[in-house]
């Protein structure tokens, strides 16, 4: 599955005020545990797994916080822009407020890294960064996103930032 089969505008969060990381991964995993029908507790716990390997803060004030869900029966993509940024340990060092999370079914789990390598490639381009922080609507974030996914995206290993 891609970004465009993914995102849609009741999957984007805008103008969260998380305190800390800590909030913003309760907050996801509140948000994806409702729509997967999940507990909360589980998604947290593999974020927080997750996380423990290494800090998924991107830079230029992206995260992108992933992990396998095992009772999902299907991907989901949320987005969130904080209405102020907040440190999420990213190797810039520089806070974050635009979050993709990532959560794939382990059955499937084939699908996670194209996933995150499109969103990537979405977000190389410093104007995209600007226009989703500018965003009014979900729907308007759905479309910059779109907007940025290369057609050719399937064939494109660029990573993040280059």
């Amino acid at each position: 599955m891609s970004i465009p089969e993914l995102l849609s505008a009741p999957n984007v969060i805008l103008d969260a005020e998380p305190l800390n990381k800590a909030a913003l991964l309760d907050l996801l995993a509140a948000e994806a545990g409702q729509r997967l029908g999940v507990p909360q507790q589980e998604v947290l716990g593999a974020l927080q797994a997750r996380e423990k390997i290494g800090s998924t803060g991107l830079g230029r004030g992206v995260a992108l916080p992933h992990a396998e869900i095992h009772d999902a029966g299907a991907p989901l993509v949320l987005f969130a822009r904080l209405r102020r940024p907040v440190n999420f340990d990213a190797r810039d060092e520089e806070p974050v407020d635009l979050v993709f999370l990532v959560l794939w079914p382990v059955a499937a789990r084939k699908g996670l890294l194209p996933a995150m390598s499109e969103i990537c490639r979405a977000l190389r381009e410093p104007q995209t960064l600007r226009r989703l922080r500018a965003a009014e609507m979900p729907e308007d974030v759905v479309r910059l996103v779109l907007q940025a996914v290369p057609p050719d995206a399937a064939q494109d290993d660029t990573p993040y930032g280059e």
